[in-house]
């Protein structure tokens, strides 16, 4: 007897990260995810597929923060290959688990590997404890070649002199220094940690194939700055938030760290008002979309900070400090403008 479509899915889930290799080649994995432009499988990091099962969901569902889809893998099957009958869809999933027993015996040690150590919560927690300050590191180095001068209020941020690195071409790992971020919840417990590989120098992220990477637990969890209150910013990139705040220091910061994380990213209980930080790009358009919905349902009122350029961190690099701060003094609520921004000047 064949198999209902809940028990399909849940055999797929069991190899979810098999799945999201096969059907979805054009992304990769993030800590806990697989990310990829959407469930056709078009190249970007809106959709996140859940790669293990944890307290917020099961492994194998998927959000697009583009455009709000979401569903399990029977749905990543249909629409990455076009299908539209589920008996065609059922005859695929069916052929994919249908592997040589071989085949199998590696599909199952990918997915126990995303339970491993290696890009756990536990891991973050390891690698954090044996970072340092950033101060008089190359990360500030890093920073500063960037214009982001502001950096008080940044423990969130480690150095690490020789961090380990695997090419996504499992070729040999190699050592680079390493701007390394803690992610947190909203209790300030620590869920993850974001690696940006540098330049022994500093002055530029280090020349491998993907300087950035997350580890651990990111949905709704972010690098954090300061304290948030009743108002607070959120933005993708770290270098972003940073050079948001070199205009706005007293206001309480959070990146995400991706388009689709920023989306999804969880409000502090005392937030009444969310300045969204937003990159010139598609991904960063259907991210801050979908946040202004969830915060205006949650009572909380968003306001968009745009930039000139691609992001805000081009604009401080291209146009100064100065300038930053006039760009946004009109886009920020009048009581924050005295509060922030005059404060700063």
């Amino acid at each position: 007897m064949r198999e209902p479509p809940h028990e399909l899915a849940r055999r797929l889930a069991d190899r979810t990260e098999a799945v999201c290799r096969h059907y979805l080649s054009n992304g990769r994995r993030q800590g806990n995810y697989w990310t990829v432009g959407d469930v056709r499988n078009t190249p970007g990091r809106s959709m996140f597929v859940r790669l293990a099962d944890s307290a917020r969901g099961s492994a194998g569902r998927w959000t697009d923060a583009a455009t709000g889809e979401h569903g399990d893998l029977l749905d990543v099957v249909r629409e990455a290959l076009g299908l539209r009958a589920f008996a065609d869809v059922a005859k695929e999933a069916r052929a994919f688990l249908g592997l040589s027993h071989e085949a199998a015996r590696q599909a199952s040690s990918v997915r126990k590997n995303v339970l491993a150590p290696a890009g756990s919560s536990e891991a973050a927690r390891r690698l954090l404890g044996i970072s340092q300050p950033i101060i008089g590191t190359i990360v500030e180095t890093y920073l500063r070649e960037r214009g982001i001068t502001t950096l008080h209020g940044t423990e969130s941020l480690r150095f690490h002199p020789r961090c380990y690195y695997r090419p996504d071409d499992h070729g040999p790992t190699e050592t680079w220094p390493a701007m390394i971020a803690a992610v947190t919840d909203l209790d300030g417990r620590l869920t993850g940690a974001h690696r940006t590989w540098l330049a022994p120098d500093g002055e530029d992220k280090a020349p491998v194939d993907t300087p950035r990477r997350a580890m651990g637990d990111l949905l709704g969890n972010a690098v954090r700055f300061g304290a948030p209150g009743s108002v607070m910013a959120a933005g993708e990139g770290i270098e972003t938030t940073l050079s948001l705040r070199c205009a706005l220091p007293d206001m309480a910061m959070a990146a995400a760290l991706s388009a689709a994380h920023l989306a999804a990213i969880l409000f502090p209980p005392t937030l009444e008002r969310l300045y969204v930080i937003r990159d010139n790009d598609p991904a960063g358009d259907g991210a801050h979309d979908s946040l202004i919905e969830r915060a205006t349902n949650a009572g909380i009122e968003a306001i968009v900070l745009s930039p000139a350029l691609k992001d805000f961190n081009n604009d401080l690099r291209h146009f100064g400090l100065d300038a930053v701060r006039a760009l946004i003094a009109d886009q920020l609520r009048r009581r924050d403008r005295i509060r922030y921004l005059n404060r700063a000047a």
